[in-house]
């Protein structure tokens, strides 16, 4: 047998060019640029997002409700940095009410965002967990008023021509460089009470970000479709 036999020419990958500390390589989508949210809209409404603009990031408004893409995604690549409010540790706040919000993939699949720096709350809904379904690896969290940043392969759940599920969603977190979720495979939605199961839904949905009535600031925000 000669070597020539075992080497595949059949693919030749794109050239891609490699975002420099951590900005959006050159395939990438970018849905915030430190400028505006003119790729966001409110949550299930064609209506502006209402979030706060300001140095490079934007902040949750509390009670204001969750924003969404305009585009939607399925299989992807995603970089998303965020911050915790200093001030929800000043108020004493603790637990699920310290700096809390959340990315949700197809918006049914929550990759937690949480102060998990010396707060404790229930495992599988600490920063770097996959809500209520598999706590993280390690937590690799710090303080509040930091950045931090999640790098997330996410792919997504496949169903059948009659509705049924196919293959189920998996996903692979790094927080702050650290792999805290390794190819796990999701039960379903993530869900608040109860337990997870799937229901159909489109191949590609909108992403949204959670109000979860805590100022979380985020920035750099970009995805790329895998």
């Amino acid at each position: 047998m000669k070597p020539q036999e075992t080497e595949d020419w059949s693919r030749k990958p794109e050239a891609v060019i490699p975002g420099k500390k951590s900005k959006a390589p050159s395939d990438a989508i970018v849905l915030f640029d430190g400028k505006n949210l003119d790729k966001w809209q409110k949550k299930g409404k064609d209506m502006p997002a209402a979030w706060k603009v300001k140095g490079k990031s934007f902040t949750v408004v509390p009670k204001s409700g969750a924003i969404e893409t305009k585009q939607s995604f399925g299989d992807c690549q995603l970089h998303i940095e965020w911050n915790s409010p200093t001030k929800d540790v000043k108020a004493g706040k603790k637990g699920q009410g310290c700096g809390n919000s959340g990315i949700f993939l197809m918006g049914r699949y929550e990759v937690q965002v949480l102060n998990s720096f010396e707060n404790e709350t229930y495992y599988n809904g600490m920063a770097g967990s996959v809500y209520k379904q598999h706590i993280p690896l390690v937590n690799p969290t710090i303080a509040p008023g930091k950045w931090q940043a999640y790098d997330i392969i996410f792919t997504a759940p496949k169903f059948n021509a009659d509705k049924s599920l196919k293959s189920p969603a998996y996903l692979t977190v790094f927080l702050n460089g650290v792999l805290v979720q390794n190819h796990v495979e999701l039960k379903g939605p993530t869900e608040y009470i109860g337990h997870p199961s799937y229901k159909y839904h489109d191949a590609k949905v909108p992403l949204f970000l959670q109000d979860h009535s805590n100022e979380v600031s985020y920035r750099n925000i970009w995805i790329r479709e895998l």
